[in-house]
């Protein structure tokens, strides 16, 4: 009898530890998935076009399934705005340029943004509605390139390896600019615009070099392709990436919507839309 009454107890012993436990993981559990849902990561992203704001809801909807990461987007109509808005804190990350720009970013705004991911690497062309090839483009013609330091340094880097232009220096990470350059054979007059205005000015002037981000919203395409930029060792610094502010850049949540980007559905959107204009780098080999 003393016995049986020893072992009733030990069971209830054990019975009140199990459901002790099996509270506190349920709830732990419970507590753990409502922290994670409720983490928002706002991105900051340029000129969100009908491309973009697909991949990014397909990236919204991987980010919250896998990682209980809400992801929202916001929008900007130039490049000059999402690094000031991440270094004041007003975006947790951005997602519109590419490492040579946010390298001279930092430099010329003592910033301190730093790259968690790599989205695409998009070959910049040079479009004509006048001309079918670079032979075609006249003596005095009129080019358009984007006005900003570093598209316009990639710009004339485009202009020079089209065999149009020779530039001062051979550096292929220089910040060229109209001034340096040294030879230009048929006399062709470079028109700065600001890099949005590009596709827009390309009815008035005989070409334009036009980024990926405004060229494929206006329309233009292969048909209107006079040169595309090789891709090549020199290109890494044309890599598009995810940014965020160096002290926040080991944020979990942050890794999650890196991780969240870079899928295979991500790279099937980049077809659908783009075509061979843009390809992911977080994979590729230079």
């Amino acid at each position: 009898m003393k016995k049986k009454k020893q072992r009733n107890i030990i069971i209830a012993v054990v019975v009140v530890v199990a459901l002790v436990l099996i509270g506190w993981l349920s709830f732990g559990k419970k507590g753990s998935n409502d922290s994670a849902k409720s983490e928002t990561v706002t991105v900051g992203v340029v000129g969100a076009t009908k491309a973009e704001r697909a991949i990014w809801k397909s990236v919204a909807q991987t980010a919250k399934k896998k990682y209980n990461v809400t992801v929202k987007i916001k929008n900007f109509s130039d490049y000059n705005q999402p690094n000031s808005a991440l270094k004041s804190g007003d975006l947790d990350l951005n997602a519109f340029q590419h490492y040579n720009f946010l390298n001279n970013w930092n430099k010329a705004n003592k910033g301190n943004l730093v790259a968690i991911g790599k989205t695409y690497i998009a070959p910049i062309r040079l479009y004509s509605l006048k001309y079918k090839s670079l032979k075609a483009l006249p003596k005095g013609a009129t080019i358009a390139i984007p006005n900003d330091a570093t598209n316009e340094a990639r710009a004339l880097l485009v202009l020079k390896n089209a065999g149009l232009i020779t530039l001062k220096g051979t550096s292929a990470t220089k910040i060229y600019s109209v001034a340096d350059i040294k030879s230009n054979p048929k006399n062709f007059k470079i028109k700065e615009v600001a890099t949005e205005q590009a596709a827009r000015v390309l009815k008035s002037v005989d070409a334009a070099v036009v980024n990926n981000d405004y060229a494929n919203p206006a329309g233009l395409g292969d048909k209107q392709t006079i040169y595309v930029e090789p891709i090549n060792k020199d290109s890494f610094q044309w890599i598009n990436i995810i940014v965020a502010n160096k002290k926040d850049k080991n944020k979990q949540a942050y890794k999650d919507v890196v991780k969240a980007y870079q899928t295979a559905k991500t790279k099937k959107l980049y077809k659908k839309y783009y075509g061979t204009k843009q390809e992911a780098a977080w994979d590729a080999k230079f």
